[in-house]
């Protein structure tokens, strides 16, 4: 059942804070009653197998989040929220692609050199678009709404849409339907920054290393980088070889990177 506009205006606005008032020394020093276990809320984020300490917003709990609005400011307020939530959703999963061209949709996590959990398979974060306990799922039409909408923004972009080698994977991706889109809750800017800094930091100028080693190996232990996917680091040394601060070389597989 969908609200009215002002009922949805109301339910999507940013919620207002308040404070509220601290106990006094005299009170707080006082002995407290036992505590009163109460039943646990409809609305509690309780962790799932699947998710298991992610903190979902407040939206996610009520229907009319998973219901298309069709006042266009409520709607606008809408897809805001939604990329919000997909972005701390990717980031927490560290994913960095997911395909919606399959009723469950289907996530990318982690990198294409070992077979991580995940790499592939969307029921381990069907979560995302989908409420269980309120038999609410974001239907496939509006969830690339949301996606078009962080395109827009700089956040997501199609699979094999440019700017990167364009490898094996991007190809398969884009020939299997070509509604694989990455999430950026890091950019490739942001990326290449991190990873130019690190060369900094370790005197790394100068140094051939495989793309291997950036993202698996025990130098880059620690840093937000490790374990990036290997196609979404392409793209970030591209930005750095356009600025004439890298050089990269060789096969598709074997491909090696010089800093400057």
């Amino acid at each position: 059942m969908s609200l009215t506009p002002a009922s949805s205006s109301t339910f999507f606005a940013t919620p207002t804070t308040t404070t509220s008032a601290s106990p006094s020394p005299s009170t707080s020093s006082q002995p407290q009653p036992p505590h009163k276990h109460t039943a646990p809320s409809t609305l509690s984020t309780t962790p799932t197998a699947s998710t298991p300490s992610f903190d979902f917003p407040r939206e996610y709990h009520f229907p009319p989040f998973f219901t298309r609005q069709s006042n266009l400011t409520t709607l606008h307020s809408q897809l805001e929220k939604w990329s919000a939530l997909v972005l701390g959703y990717c980031r927490y999963h560290r994913l960095y692609r997911l395909s919606l061209s399959s009723s469950c949709y289907s996530y990318y996590s982690s990198n294409s050199y070992s077979n991580n959990e995940g790499g592939g398979g969307g029921a381990a974060h069907e979560d995302l678009f989908r409420n269980r306990r309120l038999n609410r799922r974001l239907p496939l039409a509006d969830a690339r709404e949301v996606l078009d909408f962080m395109r827009r923004e700089g956040r997501a972009e199609p699979v094999g849409g440019g700017g990167g080698f364009g490898s094996s994977r991007d190809r398969d991706d884009e020939k299997d339907g070509g509604d694989v889109f990455w999430v950026y809750w890091r950019t490739p800017e942001e990326w290449a920054g991190l990873v130019e800094d690190w060369v900094e930091e370790t005197a790394q100028k100068g140094t051939v290393l495989t793309l291997y080693e950036l993202t698996e190996g025990e130098g880059t232990k620690g840093t937000e980088f490790h374990g990036l996917d290997p196609d979404l680091l392409q793209k970030a040394l591209q930005i750095l070889v356009k600025r004439g601060k890298a050089q990269i070389f060789g096969q598709e597989d074997q491909q090696g990177v010089k800093f400057f």
